[in-house]
């Protein structure tokens, strides 16, 4: 623990320096950084005083490869970006949290009731008591403390910001009453049955688990109750990469039909084979019953099952190449998935509105900006509206940028590292 003066006065004078670089990665940002920390330290001493506290962190991540199929048991590949949610926090000896997070108002939970309420679903309260309750009953402790939380993770951008907030508030407990003990793993199952139970959102693990263990990680949901996980360890920048996100400013109403598609389609497809999802389904029994298919489900749900199948040898393909250092087969299956998302998988517009293909024009203005292999480019995420993602060389980037942003307006395009650390103690 440190004081918080003493925490903002080594701040100032730059004693944190490397430590920042090490957890951000990008030299530019570390003023950012270090005026950051200082204001959410000076926030926690305007709500509750100078006093002895610690900080955590914990990153938003980037999907890299495995478009649209988690939901089908397949894999994925993802990776935890240098935006992240950081918290000011004391320990407390009475049962209580109380927590601030950004500009809204405190919130306060009695340990001694963390049950589940219907009418807390969908806010901040459920997340923070779900992961209490996950931790409680896995068996490991758990107990009070005061924090302020601040997160610069882009929300509705695809980079989960809520998962980030759950692997944080995971980390505190891990750290303030076991030791730090809680591994990475299990605190992404924590944050996705707090998401799922509590809060109500029925999402996958994708999420979670790249916030929570760090660097790129790849998962085989294979068996649900018992992924495969594996940290990839790779450092983008020794290659000479950013990762960049483009926010195209399209709105995500009325796509709830457009998103809840894919897995039913799929799922079709699968039921046909006698099996609840893709998984196991091979491109031999596709073709022997093509005629079938096609009659009974249409030629988007065979295509997104084509889309399906190969996409998890791509992410195979990807991870392969991170670990024997070959980047430009690494960036080849990342072209290779965005090409195969917009022509099979189809969801980088929805058919209900053809006049406006943000994601399209993004992915366009993309190849032209990249033309001569300064980079590659792809959808991000869900897809139909919001953002898509590109790999592009260091020298490229200012270029790449501004006419992302001539497009989408100013500040559309961000530019980001891949960071080696999930949830973590900082101080």
């Amino acid at each position: 623990m440190i004081h918080t003066e003493q925490l903002k006065e080594n701040l100032k004078k730059g004693l944190y320096r490397d430590l920042l670089l090490d957890i951000y990665v990008d030299e530019t940002r570390i003023p950012y950084q270090t005026d950051r920390y200082i204001r959410a330290v000076g926030k926690y001493e305007s709500l509750y005083g100078a006093d002895q506290v610690e900080i955590f962190s914990a990153p938003g991540r980037s999907e890299i490869g495995g478009n649209h199929t988690d939901h089908q048991q397949g894999e994925i590949l993802a990776a935890s970006i240098n935006l992240d949610a950081i918290a000011v926090v004391k320990k407390l000896d009475q049962p209580l949290v109380r927590l601030v997070s950004g500009d809204y108002d405190e919130i306060v939970i009695d340990l001694a009731d963390i049950s589940l309420k219907e009418e807390e679903k969908e806010t901040t309260t459920a997340l923070v008591k779900g992961v209490l309750a996950g931790c409680r009953d896995r068996g490991y402790q758990i107990g009070g403390f005061r924090a302020y939380i601040t997160s610069d993770v882009l929300i509705g951008a695809g980079l989960s910001s809520s998962a980030a907030f759950e692997t944080i508030i995971g980390t505190i407990i891990s750290w303030l009453y076991n030791d730090g003990k809680l591994d990475a793993v299990t605190n992404a199952i924590i944050g996705q049955y707090a998401e799922n139970v509590y809060f109500g959102k029925p999402c996958g693990l994708m999420d979670q688990m790249a916030c929570s263990v760090g660097s790129l990680v790849y998962v085989n949901f294979a068996d649900p109750a018992d992924p495969v996980v594996e940290k990839v360890e790779f450092d983008m920048n020794k290659y000479g990469y950013s990762l960049c996100i483009t926010d195209t400013k399209g709105s995500h109403a009325d796509l709830t039909a457009d998103y809840a598609a894919i897995p039913r389609e799929m799922k079709a497809v699968a039921g046909y084979f006698g099996r609840e999802v893709l998984l196991g389904v091979t491109m031999e029994e596709i073709l022997d019953h093509m005629e079938d298919l096609r009659g009974c489900f249409g030629d988007r749900a065979v295509l997104r099952t084509v889309h399906f199948l190969q996409e998890n040898k791509r992410v195979e393909k990807e991870v392969e190449a991170l670990k024997k250092g070959e980047m430009d087969s690494f960036l080849a299956a990342v072209k290779s998935s965005g090409d195969s998302s917009f022509k099979f998988l189809q969801n980088v517009y929805t058919n209900n509105d053809v006049q406006h293909q943000n994601v399209s024009l993004a992915l366009a203005m993309s190849e032209v900006a990249l033309a001569g292999g300064a980079g590659v480019s792809r959808v991000h995420g869900g897809g139909f509206a919001g953002t898509i993602q590109a790999f592009v060389k260091n020298e490229s980037v200012a270029d790449y940028r501004e006419i992302m942003d001539k497009v989408f307006g100013q500040d559309a395009c961000h530019v980001l590292k891949i960071r080696k650390y999930g949830g973590m103690k900082v101080l």
